[in-house]
């Protein structure tokens, strides 16, 4: 069956909608970033129609927020829901890790290979934005290899949501060897055909435990954290996290 042909807004709205989703997953539109329709519209060369399709578009995979006399914004979330989005997300990259390990095909693997050597190669050249990006072609090989559409999907999806975020952890010093290493850990799992090694080093690697955990939330902005008009209350928790975390063992 033939699909029916995209009109020229639908097509300007995919458009543009595609241009705010790789701004945001670049951390060039930060959490909390107003989008105003008729900035966009001017800047983009078209009607305001184009533009709230897109914004629409972006509401419904949960990268913008509309909300009622406040316009559209960068999604952002409450720490606490932060700190859950990971968890989860830990859960399900080592699921995909677990899985990888038992049903990888040949070339699967060895694409896994070769962008593992292609993120040390990046590391070289010291260049965060570089890395973080050859760190994202690792994660998403190894949701190909888990060779499950639906799980390989929502990782995927719950990966994006986090996107703005996972960057600040990239950005701390240090985390880009570290990162090499917990790697490694998870392809030597994978090629050696150990399910369970592979999902509990994939696990460790993705989870904020510890000192990472309060580096990263002392690296996120305030403003990156919960919509406009509740940074007091995100203060608050931010605190009480942050506190929590200091006196564990």
């Amino acid at each position: 069956m033939r699909q029916p042909r995209r009109t020229g807004s639908e097509t300007r709205a995919a458009d543009l909608r595609h241009t705010l989703e790789a701004a945001i997953f670049a951390g060039t539109l930060r959490p909390g970033t107003r989008l105003d329709e008729v900035e966009l519209a001017e800047r983009f060369g078209v009607s305001r129609t184009p533009v709230r399709e897109a914004l629409q578009s972006l509401a419904a995979s949960g990268l913008v927020d509309i909300r009622a006399r406040q316009g559209a914004h960068v999604a952002s979330v409450s720490l606490p829901m932060l700190l859950e989005m990971f968890q989860v997300m830990a859960e399900l990259e080592g699921l995909c890790a677990n899985l990888a390990a038992r049903r990888a095909r040949p070339e699967q693997r060895r694409k896994l290979e070769e962008t593992h050597r292609h993120l040390v190669d990046v590391d070289k050249e010291n260049d965060p934005v570089k890395f973080y990006e050859a760190n994202r072609q690792f994660h998403e090989a190894l949701y190909e290899a888990s060779n499950s559409e639906f799980i390989a999907e929502q990782t995927l999806l719950l990966r994006n949501r986090v996107s703005p975020y996972r960057r600040y952890i990239t950005f701390q010093p240090g985390r880009m060897i570290a990162t090499i290493e917990e790697h490694e850990a998870v392809l030597a799992a994978v090629l050696a055909a150990d399910p369970v090694a592979a999902q509990r080093a994939m696990r460790d690697h993705v989870n904020l435990l510890g000192d990472n955990l309060t580096d990263f939330i002392a690296s996120i902005p305030p403003e990156a954290l919960t919509p406009p008009g509740e940074r007091s209350t995100a203060a608050r928790r931010t605190a009480r996290i942050l506190e929590a975390a200091n006196e564990a063992p």
